[in-house]
């Protein structure tokens, strides 16, 4: 695939985080506004790669799971983001970040805000079930934490797209998991 937009619902609304990614600034015409439909947004990603320490309600956690969002298919749901142009290169790079999320085309289910029609694919990274499972085995020992930091990230970058955007990711289901500072495992 030489060309592509890809739908980040999470910290690649960020436009930092996604141009650490990338390599270059995120900036117009190549960002716009949108919404998939048919999926909603859930704290359901277990990283397979990052684990940390933490202390909540009197536990101290050492080597937890660190959990992100990610998404479920909701047929009657949708889920607000930005879509962002990206060539080949770009598309690898992404890949790489999100590889135990599978890279989906939603092409058919996406709107975007100001109106027009996409020309080329949109992707989106939906989490693999063993990311989920993994999710669902660290919450259920009560090894399992979002970090604040990305809380902070993904929360700050929908406020700065203005309207009702931020409220929409407050709509988001909360995590049945904590939200604390945690410091990674080297």
């Amino acid at each position: 695939m030489t060309a592509a937009w890809v739908f980040g619902y999470g910290s690649l609304v960020s436009p930092a985080s996604m141009a650490t990614t990338i390599g270059r600034p995120v900036a117009a015409p190549d960002v716009r506004i949108a919404d998939l439909a048919g999926f909603g947004r859930r704290w359901n990603y277990g990283s397979m790669h990052l684990r940390g320490s933490w202390s909540h309600a009197g536990v101290d956690i050492v080597d937890g799971l660190v959990v992100s969002l990610g998404l479920a298919a909701a047929d009657t749901e949708s889920c607000n983001g930005v879509i962002v142009r990206v060539d080949g290169d770009e598309l690898a790079a992404l890949d790489w970040r999100e590889r135990d999320y599978e890279r989906t085309d939603v092409s058919d289910r996406i709107r975007v805000l100001d109106g027009e029609a996409m020309s080329e694919p949109v992707v989106t990274y939906v989490p693999r079930p063993s990311a989920i499972e993994r999710y669902e085995r660290g919450r259920d020992e009560g090894r399992a934490a979002v970090r604040r930091s990305y809380w902070d990230l993904v929360h700050d970058a929908f406020a700065a797209l203005g309207g009702d955007h931020a409220a929409r990711l407050s709509a988001t289901p909360q995590p049945d998991i904590p939200v604390v500072d945690i410091t990674l495992a080297r």
